[in-house]
Formats: C-alpha cells, sequence, structure tokens
C-alpha cells in the first residue's frame, strides 16, 4: 500500500475577512475533491485572513502514481489563480 500525503501553504492577497478567504478555501478545497477525488481540507491558518494551509491525501498500490497525482494537484492549483503558493510539503509512503 502506498500513501501519498501533501500540504501546502496558501497566501490570498485580496481578502480582506475571514469569510472572503473561507470562500476561495473552499472553492479550492471543493474543485480538488471533483477532480482527483481524494481526501482535502484546510488544516492550518484557519483564523488567518490572507493564509491558508491545505492538506490533502490518496491511497494506492503505485508509487509512481501516488507521486505523480501529488504533483498534478499543485499544478491544478496554481492553474485556478485564486491564490498563490507560497511553501509545498509532498511526501509518498510507502506501507
Amino acid at each position: 500500500m502506498v500513501v501519498g500525503v501533501g500540504s501546502f501553504d496558501l497566501f490570498i492577497p485580496e481578502v480582506h475577512s475571514l469569510k472572503e478567504k473561507r470562500s476561495v478555501v473552499r472553492k479550492i478545497v471543493q474543485r480538488v475533491k471533483n477532480q482527483f477525488e481524494m481526501s482535502v481540507a484546510e488544516v492550518d491558518s484557519l483564523d488567518l485572513h490572507q493564509k491558508a494551509t491545505i492538506g490533502f491525501a490518496l491511497v494506492t498500490n503505485d508509487g509512481r502514481l501516488a507521486d505523480s497525482l501529488l504533483n498534478k494537484v499543485i499544478n491544478f492549483v496554481e492553474a485556478l489563480h485564486l491564490a498563490q503558493i507560497t511553501r509545498v510539503n509532498l511526501e509518498v509512503i510507502h506501507v
């Protein structure tokens, strides 16, 4: 079994309230879930207006597939142009 886990920090400069931030984060989380059918959630920086940390995970039987999908998620989020990715952490774990 192979588990792929990742997280990325977002900077969302155009928001000025938590309500605006949550709207952007909700769009990103939902689009990633719909596109890749994996677990995705905001996991840190919940009370900061312009920063969010999103975590995501998948389970597969192929390490190369896990690595490829993790990188595709990052590219997909960057292509949305809803926020700037400032940090990425990806890991493939063989269990």
